[in-house]
């Protein structure tokens, strides 16, 4: 590996110092040197970082890029954010423990499908992202996985035994290097559990001080606070830290929510996104809770039949116009992001009801017949009634504990910008245009946290003996160009990123360089 001396830049080291001119060298893949004009070591390689910002390579801490990870054009996404680690294993569902196929059918849309994997173990899925990626995947355990794995779908409480071998798949999880564990408690199986049961799966955790990540149950935006006592009392019993999944909550709310948590006892963090739209499953809002917690066979058997459609149309989809965030426009404000059903192919792109026009149907059979056709295999950008203004999250972001976390979803040909472009979009928008955080603040917010909380070793600052995960951001140029009309444009103004002191990306082009893979937790969680 040889030696290089990043020249001419202003490093923003993490520790909450603001940007300084310094020269920067690297030797075995760690920082050796920080200072002005450092001396070439012989041999050495020279990158003329012309003035740009040197900061700790980014964290995802919320991505679903467990199996498109393997895809360069996935990796050229990430990297062109500046990130170099991502979190999977989100919202309680991803492929290990096991054999992967619960999450292969139930959350294909979105974390794909895995194009290797076959269980049983984290650590087998840890080492199949080793040498084949040039940036880094941190794993959770997922709850909901585990839960299948002992319990299947069914809908009760686990016994004594059930307990005690799902506690035990999770701290096999944690000995094989996961960061913590995930729940997702509106979806399946996850939402069958109680709080006592994921207090005794979180129980592994404390040792080593990882956290309990939630996507909360019953709502974010207008039922919080349950959601967040849930998670409080859930880090109490279990004695480890919480951290609040896509937690866009008002930031007063979420201020005041986040608040009371610490005062409970209880490390409390959370990620959110730069945007006001959403994206998951076409079958979150267009089947009702029963059909959702069904095997995959009998939900569609139920759209199949007649009756079935019937009985949806005339119970259900009035619940739908009513849910507060959609309400009786629901089928302009759901755009399809991707169908796994080659005749739906056009869809992408449309809302539901360009959907329906163009099959000469009404929304609700437009829905059907898509999850139908496709076994489920959809997912929507959800656009909401009333939009946030950018001061708002601006504010949010801003608060102590926020982490970035793209909810990034992959899958599809005309998926959530987010995936694209939410590093860039906090930079540009809430760093330079808005100066919701300063260049320092944004450096802690989307990388040193996240590092921290995940136990990601020697990485999150610029200073000797650490690892060499870097970007170099042009702070007048960085900004994101995805939009909800052409998702899938690259970021700007980040075109040379390091993994572990070599080159990843440079002109804003993959090298070819593997120096990434499956990322273990260190010993402990912190600094």
């Amino acid at each position: 590996m040889t030696d290089l001396l990043l020249r001419g830049g202003h490093l923003v080291p993490g520790d909450g110092r603001g940007p300084h001119r310094a020269d920067l060298l690297i030797s075995g893949g760690r920082i050796a040197a920080l200072g002005e004009d450092l001396p070439v070591p012989a041999g050495a390689e020279v990158l003329d970082a012309g003035g740009r910002l040197v900061v700790p390579g980014f964290v995802d801490a919320h991505s679903h890029a467990d199996a498109t990870v393997f895809d360069p054009e996935v990796q050229l996404a990430l990297l062109r954010q500046g990130v170099t680690t991502v979190v999977a294993g989100q919202d309680g569902v991803s492929f290990a423990p096991g054999d992967g196929a619960f999450a292969g059918e139930y959350f294909a849309p979105i974390n794909g499908r895995h194009p290797s994997y076959t269980g049983p173990r984290v650590a087998d899925l840890l080492a199949g992202y080793d040498g084949r990626l040039p940036l880094q995947v941190a794993y959770l355990v997922p709850a909901g996985t585990v839960r299948h794995e002992v319990m299947g779908l069914a809908d009760r409480p686990a016994t004594a035994e059930e307990r005690a071998a799902m506690a035990a798949l999770v701290a096999q999880g944690v000995a094989d290097g996961a960061v913590g564990l995930s729940t997702g408690l509106d979806y399946v199986p996850g939402l069958f559990a109680a709080a006592d049961e994921i207090a005794a799966l979180a129980a592994p955790l404390a040792p080593r001080r990882l956290p309990y990540v939630t996507h909360m149950r019953g709502g974010y935006e207008l039922n919080a606070q349950v959601g967040v006592e849930e998670a409080v009392a859930i880090g109490q019993a279990a004695g480890v830290p919480v951290h609040i999944s896509h937690f866009h909550t008002p930031a007063a709310e979420a201020a005041r929510l986040l608040e009371w948590a610490r005062a409970q006892g209880v490390a409390t963090t959370f990620d959110a996104y730069p945007y006001t739209r959403g994206c998951s499953l076409l079958s979150m809002t267009m089947l009702p809770p029963a059909l959702n917690a069904a095997p995959v066979g009998e939900a569609l058997a139920e759209i199949a039949d007649p009756a079935g459609r019937a009985r949806l149309r005339e119970q259900w989809f009035p619940q739908v116009a009513t849910n507060p965030s959609l309400g009786p426009e629901w089928p302009s404000l759901l755009t399809i992001a991707h169908t796994g059903a080659p005749e739906h192919a056009f869809a992408p792109g449309l809302t539901l009801a360009e959907v329906a026009a163009r099959q000469g149907t009404d929304a609700v059979d437009a829905a059907l017949d898509l999850l139908l056709a496709a076994r489920l295999d959809v997912n929507v950008v959800m656009a909401v009634q009333d939009q946030r203004p950018a001061s708002d999250l601006g504010r949010l972001f801003a608060l102590p504990g926020h982490a970035g976390g793209s909810d990034g979803i992959f899958v599809g040909a005309h998926p959530h910008p987010r995936a694209r472009g939410t590093f860039p979009a906090v930079l540009a928008t809430h760093v330079r245009e808005r100066a919701d955080l300063s260049w320092a603040d944004a450096v802690q917010h989307l990388s040193t946290t996240a590092c921290d909380l995940f136990a990601l070793g020697d990485r999150g600052r610029l200073r000797e003996g650490v690892i060499a995960d870097l970007a170099l951001v042009d702070p007048e140029t960085v900004r994101d160009a995805a939009t909800y009309e052409a998702p899938l444009a690259l970021a700007e103004g980040i075109d040379d990123v390091l993994v572990g002191g070599i080159p990843v990306l440079a002109d804003g082009r993959l090298t070819g360089a593997l120096p990434g893979g499956g990322l273990r937790a260190a010993a402990t969680a912190g600094p």
